[in-house]
């Protein structure tokens, strides 16, 4: 399905069940996503009913069209309990100001006035890209087994790039659908909110791909979110966490004197990092931060004017 962006497109899955499909993701809500499953309606799909709509977790270009789908064709939203309350809980703030919290968040990052003023713009934008969510759903828990076309799936769930991201493992057709857990050609966004910002997500991340690793074999065929499908999970699992490993002790050596949020982006990304891409590069560098936080191996102080400052911890520290 179409996306703006260096992304261009998200793959959403369909698997024959029964009488008709289970779809897994959906795409963000636009007008050509929608024609788009108009076209795969009456094409490829044959005319045939949505029989469920799963979705891996709550990102909108994954729930986007979830309601329109569920709606349309009467079915039930499948996801984790998790992604569907905080994807309700992030819709609700549609229209809303920006917190204070949020903008003490920010300009404890480093942000200039202009930032904050572009984030007081853009907030409350999430649920503009979601149609109106089911009021109910089917939860999907971790480990747990399930039927599409009968054959058996089992959900195997991880943290960091989303509170409770869902996977679909199906052993008898030796396929992963991994979502945005585990991408071919792109570390998946890990980052710290306003919401919860001592939040260490990349510890969850990194023992989550560790978890994939350890219950999903390695010849199984990856079905991603984004780009082609793949072959050699564990060896793309230890590439994902190796390179994490690497930021961390790039950071931690910038990390020799004290430096702001916004002044760590070049350990860590490797094009230069403008307006649009702020607030995402500064939730990823603030999960690097305070995952070395976690360990021990930095510290944080906050001056006067409320913006925090990181520094590695001497061996007397």
């Amino acid at each position: 399905m179409p996306l703006g962006g260096s992304l261009q497109f998200i793959n959403v899955w369909a698997i024959e069940d029964g009488d008709g499909w289970a779809v897994v993701d959906t795409g963000v809500q636009t007008r050509e996503t929608s024609q788009a499953w108009r076209s795969a309606f009456a094409g490829a799909l044959g005319g045939r009913p949505i029989t469920r709509v799963i979705v891996t977790h709550l990102h909108p270009d994954h729930i986007g069209l979830a309601g329109w789908i569920t709606r349309k064709f009467d079915c039930r939203l499948w996801m984790t309990r998790l992604e569907y309350f905080q994807c309700r809980m992030l819709v609700a703030d549609t229209g809303r100001e920006a917190p204070e919290d949020g903008v003490k968040f920010f300009r404890a990052a480093g942000w200039d006035e202009d930032a904050i003023e572009n984030y007081k713009a853009r907030f409350g934008g999430f649920g503009k890209a979601i149609y109106a969510l089911p009021d109910s759903y089917r939860r999907l828990s971790d480990s747990e087994d399930f039927t599409i076309g009968g054959r058996t799936w089992t959900v195997v769930t991880g943290q960091g790039h989303s509170p409770d991201h869902a996977c679909l493992w199906c052993p008898e057709l030796n396929l992963l659908i991994s979502g945005d857990q585990v991408l071919p050609r792109i570390s998946s966004n890990v980052s710290v909110f306003p919401t919860e910002p001592d939040a260490d997500p990349l510890s969850d991340w990194l023992r989550s791909l560790a978890k994939v690793k350890a219950t999903v074999p390695d010849d199984v065929i990856v079905l991603p979110a984004h780009n082609d499908p793949f072959e050699g999970l564990h060896t793309r699992i230890d590439g994902l966490i190796s390179g994490h490993e690497r930021g961390l002790a790039r950071l931690e050596k910038k990390l020799a004197e004290p430096k702001r949020v916004v002044d760590t982006f070049g350990a860590l990304f490797a094009r230069p990092i403008g307006p649009d891409l702020l607030g995402m590069a500064t939730g990823e560098a603030l999960a690097h931060l305070n995952c070395l936080i976690r360990r021990g191996r930095i510290g944080r102080e906050t001056d006067s004017e409320g913006v925090a400052w990181y520094a590695a911890l001497s061996s007397d520290d």
